[in-house]
């Protein structure tokens, strides 16, 4: 049975949220709407989280606005309502957080945890991504951009992230599975990320992918 938390959720403004996200000690937002997933597993001691994952997910493609992603990620998800759905039977996956075309703020996973969005990766010779990372799931695909309200809330929760885990990196799926994974894809704004994020931290903390930010730290 879905949830009802799911099916239907009260929206949270966008606005208000970048003033005031925080990462708690436990690893969850205080300020996102909760679902937890059972999509996830504890990291190894002493695994430094280090990387920031962004990527995009529609369902089904191109179509946005419904419960299914979240249903998904809390297996939840019934595979007979679209034909798309029959093959993500098998799937077991999460994101730590997804942000929505409207800038609702959803998580998945604390960020503690270990969530499954990586898949098979690898960054800068590191195998197994999700072990040291954080994903960013953003509600969209690769042929269209993503709204203003979904960069402001993803620089917000990207400094908060900054405050709480010693991240160096930032990465899209495509760069760590390159030839698998093709998002965040062409229509994300690496320099307009990369400007929405020094609004919230004085100096460039994050390392962008080659090529893709103003400059490179």
């Amino acid at each position: 049975m879905v949830s009802p938390e799911l099916a239907s959720s009260m929206p949270v403004a966008a606005g208000a949220l970048s003033a005031v996200l925080e990462i708690a000690a436990d690893g969850w937002c205080q300020c996102a709407q909760r679902h937890p997933s059972p999509n996830f597993d504890a990291r190894a001691a002493g695994t430094v989280i280090d990387l920031l994952v962004i990527h995009n997910i529609s369902l089904p493609p191109g179509q946005f606005g419904g419960p299914f992603i979240g249903q998904l990620f809390c297996n939840q998800l019934d595979c007979d309502a679209h034909p798309y759905f029959d093959q993500l039977r098998p799937l077991r996956v999460s994101a730590h957080f997804v942000i929505q075309r409207d800038g609702q703020l959803l998580q998945f996973v604390s960020t503690n945890d270990r969530a499954w969005h990586a898949g098979v990766s690898s960054f800068q010779g590191r195998e197994r991504c999700n072990d040291f990372s954080i994903g960013i799931e953003l509600e969209g695909t690769d042929f269209a951009p993503f709204t203003a309200l979904q960069y402001q809330v993803l620089a917000s929760l990207s400094a908060a992230l900054l405050r709480r885990y010693p991240l160096r990196d930032v990465a899209g799926h495509e760069h760590i599975a390159p030839g698998r994974k093709t998002d965040p894809g062409p229509f994300f704004e690496w320099p307009k990320f990369q400007r929405d994020l020094r609004a919230h931290v004085e100096s460039a903390q994050l390392r962008f992918p080659s090529g893709v930010g103003e400059s490179q730290a």
